[in-house]
């Protein structure tokens, strides 16, 4: 495999190594994932949404959601020190043999995990450990290494389980014992207690001696427990736990996270300097596409006022940038882009027309549960 390194979001300043195949690597690594994946969907945890056929992030969040509207309030705010990187070949295979016993498909798997890779300086690394980040089965892979983690946070929710009914659960609380939920995207997730900070100081040491056989290790840094008042940020949205204007009512809450508003600006101004040249029906078809596609994924969160401040930010940039260009004053621009109500005109140019992200409905997206279609039929 061929290594680049693209930065960390957050201009942290850190890279991230990806591991590009061949394309025939490519070609037989799909042809591996459509062996595999139905077999192992059959056994993952419904509480595990990452990189999973008919699941996606808002189903995590709605998750959260739902728990953290229902006493579950201290939030194990979780984070895997360079999980990718760091998974055990041995403990993984392990887990792959169990349900797979082919040994042409076990060779398959192994020889992808001990390819190596050729890196940017030409130099030849062999892979000791980790799914290499860019190849079609290692999310897959991923997924089966921490299925250790759902398996241990979530077997007490199943059939005959002692939180499988809320009668049970509630009578673990009436002893002052607790009880959680997991929630988890690839290598992101948070456990949701319904209890006392101390009791999920005790689940952070759990996780930590369940996933140490993987070869993993929870990042002291980067993990962190936190009441739900405080609010916490999970897959780009930020979750908080907040009275409602006007009431002594107290709701969770869905908020977009500051660090994708703050990237979305960043690409935004990046599209429209004050003395670019840039043809402007592709500036306005660049800021759509990313705009719109961005909006798309928030559009269940709290997000309209977001949205519409937004909208003024991108087009105030390219008002600016117009006006450099063509050496406009401030009576032009308000000439040229105002009704005579007053009101801002749309910026077009051709056919192409700045279109509003804060016209996107903004909908309450609502937890699936085990409502959530199976892949493949039974």
């Amino acid at each position: 495999m061929r290594e680049r390194q693209i930065p960390k979001p957050g201009g942290s300043g850190k890279v991230r190594r990806l591991g590009i195949p061949t394309v025939a690597d490519r070609v037989v690594q799909a042809a591996l994932k459509l062996v595999l994946e139905p077999i192992f969907e059959a056994d993952f945890k419904p509480v595990s949404y990452g990189f999973r056929p008919k699941r996606r992030a808002q189903d995590a969040i709605a998750e959260i959601h739902h728990f953290g509207s229902r006493g579950y309030q201290w939030v194990l705010d979780a984070d895997i020190a360079a999980c990718f990187d760091e998974i055990d070949h041995v403990a993984l295979m392990d887990r792959v043999r169990a349900r797979i016993k082919d040994k042409r498909v076990l060779a398959l798997v192994k020889a992808f995990l001990k390819a190596g890779v050729l890196t940017e300086l030409g130099d030849r690394e062999n892979t000791h450990t980790g799914t290499p980040q860019g190849g079609i089965l290692s999310p897959l892979l991923a997924n089966i290494a921490l299925s250790v983690l759902d398996e241990r946070l979530h077997g007490s929710w199943e059939g005959g389980g002692t939180m499988s009914t809320e009668y049970r659960r509630a009578r673990l609380r009436a002893r002052g014992l607790p009880t959680w939920r997991v929630v988890r995207y690839a290598d992101d997730f948070v456990v949701l207690v319904n209890g006392t900070e101390q009791h999920t100081e005790a689940l952070r040491e759990d996780i930590a001696r369940v996933l140490a056989p993987m070869g993993l290790r929870l990042s002291p840094a980067k993990t962190r427990i936190v009441h739900l008042s405080e609010g916490f940020d999970f897959l780009g949205f930020r979750i908080q736990w907040r009275r409602k204007r006007g009431t002594n009512k107290w709701h969770v809450y869905t908020f977009i996270g500051a660090r994708p508003i703050r990237a979305l600006k960043a690409k935004i101004r990046a599209l429209t300097p004050r003395t670019s040249q840039q043809n402007l029906e592709y500036v306005l078809t660049r800021l759509n596409l990313i705009m719109h596609g961005w909006a798309n994924y928030f559009r269940h969160a709290v997000a309209k006022n977001t949205f519409s401040m937004l909208d003024n930010f991108a087009w105030w940039r390219i008002i600016r940038m117009l006006r450099e260009r063509h050496r406009w004053r401030w009576r032009d621009v308000r000439r040229k882009f105002t009704m005579p109500t007053g009101q801002w005109l749309p910026i077009t140019a051709g056919t192409t027309e700045l279109r509003k992200i804060a016209a996107i409905p903004v909908t309450r997206y609502r937890w699936r549960a085990t409502t959530i279609p199976a892949p493949w039929p039974a």
